[in-house]
């Protein structure tokens, strides 16, 4: 956005000022929080304030926690958008990247066309995640900049009916297990069906590790990942989001990309239904790992797992 013509109005320090002064920007700091122990009520506090001191857009970095604080706070009354930064993020407010939430905020300050509409605001059900299962709640709607090929698209959850096409992709999965090799195990209901049919427990919303059939670590963080997969030869087995089709950098920011390099692009199992792949209506995967020059890498034709030995190529946006 450096050279376009826009006023930033932020909150001070990490919920904003740090972040705009890092990137060559002089902002008009509001408000006083207490630095380091912020939470949701400062967001919410923040998002009040800056409707009040008359901003055109509202910016807010995080996941569906945080949609959730701003929905709160301004509900429809003020046009937002989400950079996505969350572990989690359900919620159709969101820019697929950083990068493209950017140039969403250019296209509006330029003057282009750009339709504003309602989006939901949805975050894990938490009664259902108990029970193993992953489902979004809604919790209101936002007004939100509508350029489809940069907004995220609220994820779908999985059809009950497609449980077998499941059982069928897992079992093509573990038939192909070589010995030795240390698999590292995604996040979502389509990898945990694989677990399933090795008999092992499943982190839903983690990253797990297995090896010649047995759970080496569960629930790893990015360090434990490097650490635990230093000199090994691995794999990595991934799904994507439903309705989204994000494969990094949503619900497995654990997938570090010092990991992703590690382990080679040639090395990625992905998996997924046709009906989920159908479900994107022909918009490309994304990944989205934090190192832009690793993502680019990662573009092009990749193999996906539909079936037991059926696959099919997709693409992998550049965005």
């Amino acid at each position: 956005m450096r050279g376009l013509p826009v006023q930033i109005l932020t909150w001070p320090a990490e919920m904003g000022a740090d972040v705009a002064r890092e990137a060559g920007f002089e902002p008009v700091v509001l408000g006083a929080i207490d630095s380091g122990h912020t939470g949701p009520d400062d967001t919410e506090r923040a998002a009040i304030e800056l409707e009040k001191a008359g901003v055109d857009l509202l910016l807010f970095a995080g996941g569906d926690g945080t949609a959730r604080n701003i929905c709160n706070a301004v509900s429809d009354r003020l046009p937002v958008l989400g950079i996505p930064a969350g572990v989690k993020i359900h919620s159709g407010v969101y820019g697929v990247t950083p990068r493209a939430a950017g140039e969403i905020v250019a296209m509006l300050v330029r003057g282009e066309l750009v339709t504003l509409g309602d989006e939901e605001v949805r975050d894990i059900d938490e009664e259902a995640f108990r029970q193993g299962r992953v489902r979004a709640k809604y919790y209101g709607e936002l007004l939100v900049p509508q350029e489809h090929r940069y907004l995220q698209h609220v994820k779908n959850g999985a059809r009950e009916a497609e449980e077998l096409v499941l059982a069928d992709i897992a079992a093509d999965v573990v038939e192909t297990m070589a010995p030795g090799v240390c698999y590292v195990m995604g996040s979502g209901t389509t990898v945990q069906a694989v677990m399933d049919e090795l008999g092992l427990p499943n982190t839903l919303l983690g990253v797990d590790l297995v090896q010649d059939g047995q759970l080496v670590a569960a629930d790893c963080t990015a360090a434990q990942l490097l650490d635990l997969t230093e000199g090994r030869d691995c794999r990595l087995v991934v799904t994507l989001i439903g309705g989204q089709g994000h494969i990094i950098g949503r619900g497995n920011q654990q997938l570090s990309p010092a990991l992703l390099r590690r382990i080679g692009r040639e090395n990625i199992q992905l998996l997924a239904t046709k009906t989920k792949l159908k479900a994107l209506e022909g918009r490309p995967l994304i990944v989205d790992s934090g190192d832009p020059q690793l993502d680019r890498e990662l573009a092009g034709l990749i193999r996906v797992t539909t079936g037991y030995h059926d696959a099919v190529l997709y693409r992998v946006a550049d965005l």
